[in-house]
């Protein structure tokens, strides 16, 4: 029998798991000297590469001094809190990573509590110590703070820190002693992390993430919990509904390094991949097939935005997707409910529509931009917060708490912003040269948000939230001011029309540009919604004289991103998503259909 720890990583997002992960992988030699390999090894779609963040957790395992230590990289931003609450369960141990200036962040918050609920014993490391005005005595104090705040036990309480940089690739137990590698948070790792139980008795494993192989179909991942499974051996899937499916193991695989590696035998206390078991769901329990005992199911946080999903129906649909019918967006919705735990999907009475329910924005937003680039053409509505009925009929609405760090000068224009989403100020001290800011708001006044505060405070705001609880509805928290610019015809946009329409507002498309009529274009500098051609061409004559011709100057066109457009669209709007093209239109691309339905609104 080989000594076995597992432990998870757990961090606010950017405090630097990835990174780590990376040093560990090259301390233990996984690769040979003239292997090739680049930074955040884990991070390995081209989604997590781009944004810096981690999306999906990873499984890798290293061999120290005789022990086997499976990591697991977990994501740091709360919208994927789904994530981590089933990952978890594969540890014995953490590791909490805090930054040595920023401290506990929200969403370190939320992840230590689900561990320190599990039981978990946590090992502290203070990142990021080379950083200028870094605080690693007031940090860890403030660690401490916040276990005993969650209800640590005395054991948990008792936790090893260690100090140092991942990026430079040294550890230590004291941050004034730079060290060559990160040799000792290994040996810390192997003397604190209890080693992963043996528990005798009849076969059991509770299936937390899964794997796809177009060679042998769904992959079941998860720890063994109890006795021992043999490659051939039956055994029984206990599935949600309480009905039991027999099956037959046709292949064990363990994590090796950055791979898996096959194995004849599984042994409790070790995390595997099981191949040959279908149509289960993850939370579900395998068992031996005559002593069938299920593991209680894995409890995850409710959703708390949804957003109407439908096909793409604009004049363009089909011009740059493979994937644009109804059976097509259906599919891929409820395959990807199978793996993405937070998330829901709902069918509406209509054929085409789809309600999917999230942890956020960003959890939404990545779906849609997974799905775009594997080729679908779709449209979404405006993201709506789901509301809940208290006990006394009352309307219960998500409240969350936000944490903005800010330079003091732009300190005024963030709690102005936040007071107009209903926001309300509950703390505010000063923190290195910037100012920290707590609130709570509601979820309905972070839409729209980021951006607002982003621009006040010219790109220097740090914003995190997270979700705390259902309160009572705050009341009504004003949308955006002004209306929209739509176009009048379909057809090419010319730089002769764009000149003359300027002082009508701001434009979000290019001369030369491809538009349909409904599609909006711009926003108009006024509250109400304007119809405008940008078809128009110049007269031409055959005299010319100078001075009469003026130069066209245009101003650039506001370039959104996929979240920005996301928030940024109103109720009568859907945001059309191509694999090429985000466009805004409105719901109703006739003019008159529109005013109709504007009207039985009105009057509803």
């Amino acid at each position: 029998m080989q000594s076995i720890r597992n432990i998870a990583i757990i961090a606010h997002v950017d405090h630097g798991k990835t990174t780590l992960v990376d040093k560990i992988i090259h301390a233990s030699k996984l690769f040979r000297d003239n292997q090739e390999f680049g930074d955040l090894i884990l991070d390995n779609n081209d989604l997590e590469r781009e944004r810096g963040i981690t999306i999906v957790s990873k499984n890798v395992s290293v061999r120290y001094k005789g022990v086997k230590i499976n990591i697991i990289d977990t994501p740091g931003h709360s919208d994927f809190g789904g994530e981590v609450e089933r990952v978890l369960k594969l540890a014995d141990g953490v590791c909490l990573l805090v930054d040595a200036f920023e401290g506990p962040m929200p969403q370190t918050r939320f992840v230590l509590g689900k561990a320190i609920d599990l039981g978990l014993k946590p090992i502290v490391i203070i990142n990021k110590v080379d950083k200028e005005n870094c605080r690693p005595d007031e940090v860890h104090e403030q660690v401490f703070d916040l276990m005993f705040n969650l209800g640590a036990t005395e054991d948990q309480l008792d936790f090893q820190t260690l100090y140092g940089s991942s990026k430079q690739g040294w550890m230590s137990t004291d941050w004034k002693r730079k060290t060559e590698d990160i040799t000792e948070l290994l040996d810390v790792i192997i003397d604190n992390i209890p080693a992963a139980p043996i528990n005798e008795g009849p076969a059991q494993m509770q299936i937390t993430s899964l794997d796809y192989s177009s060679f042998v179909g769904r992959i079941a991942i998860g720890r063994v919990h109890r006795g021992t499974f043999k490659e051939g051996q039956q055994v029984a899937l206990m599935k949600s509904d309480g009905t039991v499916k027999k099956m037959k193991i046709k292949e064990l695989q363990t994590f090796e390094g950055l791979g898996r590696a096959k194995a004849e035998e599984v042994s409790s206390g070790e995390i595997c991949a099981m191949m040959g078991i279908d149509d289960f769901e993850i939370g579900d329990t395998i068992s031996d097939v005559e002593v069938q005992e299920a593991l209680p199911r894995i409890s995850i946080d409710e959703p708390t935005m949804n957003m109407l999903f439908t096909i793409n129906n604009s004049p363009f649909f089909g011009k740059e997707g493979k994937f644009v019918t109804s059976r097509h967006l259906r599919d891929r919705l409820y395959k990807e409910t199978e793996k993405n735990l937070a998330l829901k999907v709902v069918a509406t009475d209509s054929e085409d529509k789809f309600l999917v329910f999230g942890r956020g924005i960003l959890h939404l937003s990545v779906l849609i931009e997974t799905m775009r680039r594997e080729g679908y053409e779709l449209q979404v509505g405006q993201p709506q917060v789901i509301f809940k009925e208290g006990e006394n009929g009352e309307r219960l609405e998500p409240i969350e708490t936000l944490v903005v760090d800010v330079p003091d000068e732009s300190a005024g224009k963030v709690i102005e912003l936040a007071t107009q989403g209903k926001g309300e100020l509950l703390i505010m001290e000063p923190k290195g040269d910037l100012q920290h800011l707590e609130f709570n708001i509601p979820s309905r006044g972070l839409i729209g948000m980021r951006s607002k505060v982003l621009t006040a405070t010219f790109g220097e705001a740090i914003m995190a939230h997270r979700f705390k609880a259902y309160e009572p509805y705050k009341g009504p928290i004003p949308g955006r001011i002004n209306g929209s610019l739509i176009s009048m015809n379909s057809g090419s946009v010319t730089a002769y029309a764009v000149d003359k329409l300027q002082d009508r507002g701001v434009f979000f498309i290019d001369p030369g540009e491809e538009v349909y009529a409904g599609m909006v274009v711009g926003e108009h500098n006024r509250q109400n919604d304007i119809e405008v051609n940008l078809q128009n061409a110049k007269q031409l004559t055959n005299m010319r004289a100078s001075g009469t011709d003026t130069n066209v100057k245009i101003a650039p066109k506001i370039q959104f991103s996929l979240e920005e457009s996301m928030e940024y669209i109103q109720k009568d709007e859907y945001l059309e998503v191509t694999p090429q093209s985000i466009r805004m239109r409105k719901i109703y691309l006739d003019p008159s259909v529109r005013k109709r339905m504007e009207q039985k609104m009105e009057m509803a």
